[in-house]
């Protein structure tokens, strides 16, 4: 039992759980004669309902992690050197990739059986805006342990159509050649990247999309099939009514053939009985 690894499964759990878990992994501690270890485990805070969807993402969609960290590095150092018309490309491309993101995560939520509003969502928004914007902030949202929603003390300024930003003077000792090198190159990474988020972005979505369909046509043959179980059970219920009458008419119908058979016999004794007196009488001999 480490720190880590209880950390790790009390912030998988869904919120109403982590209470109860909790308590349960700080006696197990104190069990183990640990109480370092179990001051640290209570000293875990609950996750808010935003926190903890953000916390879902980065369990459930961990190949979105890395995309995004390394595009928030890029624009950071981009958002240094290039043009307005560079920036509010790269600005698009962001709130575009934020956005898509945000929308997996409440995906994620309701299949998780908890789903969220447009408010908790803005809040996973703001916080991958400040994963973007911080690269402490990027840590603590990549390590899945958020407590509550985040934001970034210094965020990517909305670049205005027309307008142009303002560049650091350059360093005297490098040359602008140089510079500009580095700032295509840097240019060049960070849109690689944002394309390449993108497309994986636009294919989990298609899958979500597809997975959505599915469960939709699915239900609609479970509740098909319910229709049919239950007139199926309507019927069988009738069929073994009329059974239990037919055995009853078919009880009946012995007993009265019994009866007739015994009526029949006794009638033929007493037919037989008087024939003989009939002949005793009309002997010539009576």
């Amino acid at each position: 039992m480490d720190y880590d690894s209880v950390a790790d499964e009390l912030y998988a759990l869904r919120p109403e759980e982590f209470t109860a878990a909790r308590a349960s992994a700080v006696a197990s501690a104190r069990t183990a004669g640990d109480r370092e270890l179990a001051a640290r485990i209570g000293a875990l805070r609950k996750p808010s309902l935003a926190a903890w969807v953000s916390n879902l993402l980065v369990r459930n969609s961990p190949g979105e992690v890395e995309p995004l960290l390394r595009l928030g590095e890029g624009l950071r150092q981009a958002h240094q050197d290039l043009d307005g018309a560079q920036l509010r490309e790269l600005s698009r491309r962001q709130h575009a990739l934020i956005r898509a993101l945000s929308l997996q995560a409440r995906q994620l939520a309701k299949e998780a059986g908890h789903p969220i509003g447009e408010g908790v969502q803005r809040e996973v928004e703001n916080t991958l805006h400040a994963v973007l914007a911080d690269p402490e902030v990027a840590r603590a949202w990549a390590g899945g342990r958020l407590t509550r929603p985040l934001d970034a003390a210094v965020g990517f300024p909305a670049v205005a159509e027309g307008a142009r930003p303002q560049r650091p003077a350059p360093a005297p000792s490098r040359p602008g050649k140089k510079a500009s090198e580095q700032q295509r190159s840097r240019l060049d990474r960070a849109r690689k990247e944002a394309e390449a988020a993108e497309r994986e972005l636009r294919g989990l979505r298609d899958e979500a999309a597809a997975a959505d369909r599915a469960a939709e046509e699915a239900k609609r043959h479970v509740d098909a099939l319910q229709r049919q179980v239950e007139e199926l059970t309507g019927e069988l219920e009738r069929i073994r009514s009329e059974h239990q009458q037919a055995r009853f008419a078919e009880r009946t119908a012995r007993e009265q053939a019994r009866t007739a058979g015994r009526r029949a016999r006794e009638a033929g004794r007493k037919a037989a009985t008087a024939a003989d007196r009939l002949e005793r009488l009309t002997s010539p001999d009576a």
